[in-house]
């Protein structure tokens, strides 16, 4: 595979890259731009131990849900956990760790450790919960948190299409926290569903440079499951 990128499947790209007790980043909003094939694949390795950086944990049984059942993940480290009801479950019984970041923090954690920048200081979150144990300081009248940045041993994206360099377009919202995990990674794995020859995608139409891409598995035919969906009645 020297200079290929290409992976034929999900679990060949993730055989000999994840181990119990790492640190993942995965992308996703609710059910939006999450790496479906790459989850399922990432539950049927049976690592343990997992902490996950991701903005929720999916639903019951679908997405980040489906290793919450496994019992694979230790840690969440997210922003948002409401849709999932054995997440709080797991949470209230003291069987799962939670590290519970304002939303706009999270992103900038990320791309923190994407940067190469070790924290840096916000106002979010100053005098709640989010603060506790943590260094803060004034800066022209208002006071800031120290945030530390987040990487991971290994990230787990989706993006729309691909080259076989590596070079992602992400696809309207699904764009989310994708290209920010696939930098605060070791090694990303992107899966797309479409891939295309180098050269095919115009670069200014790049979202995320190869650079930061090691592996791709294509999934043209990704359920895309909706993650609420509210219809109202005929004739109204």
């Amino acid at each position: 595979m020297a200079g290929n990128k290409v992976f034929r499947d999900a679990a060949t790209a993730l055989a000999d890259l994840v181990a119990d007790g790492q640190t993942l980043a995965v992308g996703g909003f609710g059910l939006c731009g999450i790496p479906e094939a790459l989850i399922a694949a990432l539950r049927d390795t049976g690592v343990k131990g997992l902490t996950v950086i991701s903005n929720n944990a999916g639903v019951d049984g679908f997405g980040l849900g489906q290793l919450l059942t496994t019992r694979q993940i230790h840690k969440m480290i997210s922003s948002y956990v409401g849709e999932n009801k054995e997440f709080e479950r797991q949470f209230l019984s003291g069987e799962l760790e939670l590290e519970f970041n304002p939303q706009g923090t999270l992103a900038e954690r990320l791309r923190a450790g994407g940067a190469g920048i070790p924290a840096f200081f916000t106002r979010t979150g100053y005098g709640t919960v989010v603060a506790e144990g943590k260094e803060t300081r004034e800066f022209d009248g208002h006071h800031y948190v120290l945030e530390t940045a987040l990487r991971a041993d290994v990230s787990l994206v989706k993006a729309w299409k691909a080259d076989k360099a590596g070079n992602l377009v992400f696809r309207k919202t699904a764009r989310n926290f994708n290209p920010a995990c696939a930098m605060a990674g070791k090694t990303c794995v992107a899966e797309v569903e479409q891939l295309v020859e180098i050269g095919d995608i115009d670069p200014d139409h790049v979202h995320l440079p190869g650079i930061y891409v090691d592996r791709i598995v294509v999934n043209a035919t990704p359920e895309k499951r909706i993650e609420q969906r509210t219809v109202r009645q005929g004739g109204m």
